[in-house]
């Protein structure tokens, strides 16, 4: 069966990929023209440039395609410009449902995000069926996810068999850009996190949540939400466990909310004006106020969705990001060093 993966060449969508090639699918992915597509050379795919802000491109893209799993997204904290997110993430995910609806594709997996549903508490979990409004959304990337949601149901109504999977916070190899999270460990190894905020994540293997694309479109109900991850992780716990897997000690300071949250304010006036990433984002910081706890039990008994343990994942991380140069191997030395002595 030949199908179509729309961000073929981001985190979540490469090991998507990679998974529908092991079970036998004959894969074909948009890629961006510019966009560095080596990672997917070796997998013997095919691969149609293009974007899916173009829908000409998109529909000639589709064609023959029977399954679309539409990974694509514009995944950031921070953006000096927000129009192109809401571009790639609102309006191209129209336009993806556009092109699935003329040409009768059997089945679309849309991959939105845990973003979209409403934050949680140390004591409460959230599930698929809790709704947020469109004022919850913290940032541009929930608010742009939030809407791209919203046209995805907007086709459903259309009968589109939609599935839409909901990644928690995915860890694991070949987070190439970093993602936000794999920023954590990138700079945790290289000595920048010395304390913590009083937040907690859900984490996932990604190679798990790249399984449970293709188990949305096995099993997965039209119309229905599946929140794809595992553990709910403070975040001292998760830090804890990169030390642990990582060989070096974990920080035991808790910083104040407020005096970071105001210190991100200024960062981030100052990022407007050198048009540079801040170095504490504001987006971030106002999460972290929340805890992004989720009940995945619904993926677990619909989907069989697999729950491989954390510590897996994270040394798979730690030594992809070791191994491809993201590592300045004098803070990784010292790191070490403080842990035998």
């Amino acid at each position: 069966m030949k199908v179509l993966v729309t961000g073929a060449t981001g985190f979540i969508g490469y090991h998507v990929t990679r998974h529908l090639l092991e079970k036998g699918f004959s894969v074909r992915a948009l890629v961006r023209e510019g966009s560095d597509a080596s990672l997917l050379k070796p997998l013997n795919i095919e691969i149609v440039r293009g974007d899916i802000r173009d829908q000409a491109c998109l529909m000639l893209a589709v064609m023959g395609c029977r399954q679309i799993y539409h990974v694509a997204g514009d995944y950031r904290i921070w953006v000096p410009d927000s129009r192109t997110m809401y571009e790639i993430n609102v309006q191209g995910t129209k336009n993806v449902m556009q092109a699935a609806l003329k040409n009768c594709v059997e089945k679309v997996v849309y991959t939105s995000t845990v973003g979209v549903l409403p934050a949680s508490s140390k004591d409460k979990t959230a599930n698929e069926d809790d709704e947020a409004a469109y004022s919850e959304m913290v940032g541009h990337y929930k608010k742009s996810k939030f809407l791209a949601e919203q046209e995805v149901h907007h086709y459903l109504g259309m009968g589109i068999p939609i599935v839409i999977v909901n990644p928690s916070t995915p860890i694991g190899a070949f987070d190439r850009k970093p993602t936000p999270t794999g920023q954590i460990v990138v700079d945790f190894l290289n000595g920048k996190i010395p304390a913590y905020l009083d937040t907690g994540l859900n984490i996932v293997d990604v190679e798990d949540v790249a399984a449970g694309h293709l188990l949305a479109a096995q099993y997965g109900r039209s119309g229905e939400r599946y929140i794809l991850g595992h553990k709910n992780m403070a975040l001292r716990e998760f830090l804890a466990c990169i030390a642990e897997e990582a060989g070096t000690e974990p920080p035991n300071i808790r910083l104040p909310y407020l005096p970071i949250l105001l210190a991100a304010y200024m960062n981030e006036a100052l990022s407007q004006v050198t048009k540079t990433p801040p170095r504490i984002p504001l987006t971030g910081v106002k999460l972290a106020k929340k805890y992004m706890y989720f009940d995945c039990t619904k993926a677990v008994m619909e989907l069989k969705l697999p729950q491989s343990p954390i510590e897996q994942a994270v040394k798979k991380s730690i030594r992809w990001y070791r191994e491809n140069g993201y590592v300045h191997a004098k803070a990784d030395r010292r790191s070490r060093n403080r842990l035998s002595t």
